[in-house]
C-alpha cells in the first residue's frame, strides 16, 4: 500500500515547471478580458 505521507516528504518539483513559472510571470500576456476591452474600445470609437 501506497504511504501518501512518506512520497510527500520525498516530493521534490520539478525545475522545469519553476522555469515556466518565472517565464510566464515575467511576461505581461493579454487575458480574454484585456482583448474584450480592446474590442469594445474599438467598437465605440467606431460610433
Amino acid at each position: 500500500m501506497i504511504n501518501f505521507e512518506e512520497e510527500l516528504k520525498n516530493f521534490k518539483p520539478s525545475l522545469e515547471v519553476e522555469e515556466a513559472e518565472q517565464a510566464i510571470y515575467s511576461h505581461e500576456l493579454s487575458d480574454m478580458t484585456d482583448v474584450l476591452m480592446e474590442m469594445i474600445q474599438e467598437l465605440k470609437q467606431e460610433m
